[in-house]
């Protein structure tokens, strides 16, 4: 993604403190994309289960800009219902095996408790990104 659109659009209603819409790889209304959205990044290793569906969106869509466009250290922030939101903190880019890779942290705040994983995540061909290990 570039840094224009739909991301500068959301960057746009973030700095409004307004929600984000979910932007990114797989993000529909449609019963697969839930699924992947539930198991999608860190969401899969157990943090953030009392988001709601909408929430979870944002929380996805925020890994795949930060995954996409991120700047290394910098976090990008969503905002869901009141009382959810989080950041995800890309790292740098490297390359294994051939693919492009990159580690990142995400922590979700769900009435003032922070959870927080980590995970890795590698490009496919088609530009979305496949969590790894």
């Amino acid at each position: 993604m570039r840094a224009t659109g739909p991301i500068g659009a959301a960057l746009a209603a973030q700095a409004a403190n307004e929600p984000v819409a979910p932007q990114g790889p797989n993000v529909t209304g449609s019963a697969a994309a839930r699924s992947t959205v539930a198991a999608a990044g860190v969401l899969g290793n157990g943090i953030g289960t009392g988001l709601d569906e909408r929430d979870r969106q944002l929380a996805f869509s925020a890994e795949m800009r930060a995954l996409d466009a991120g700047e290394p250290g910098e976090p990008v922030g969503w905002r869901g219902h009141p009382g959810r939101y989080g950041t995800v903190v890309p790292g740098g880019y490297y390359e294994t095996r051939g693919t492009r890779c990159r580690d990142y942290s995400h922590t979700i705040y769900i009435d003032g408790k922070p959870q927080t994983a980590r995970a890795t995540a590698c490009r496919n061909v088609d530009g979305t990104w496949t969590p790894s290990g």
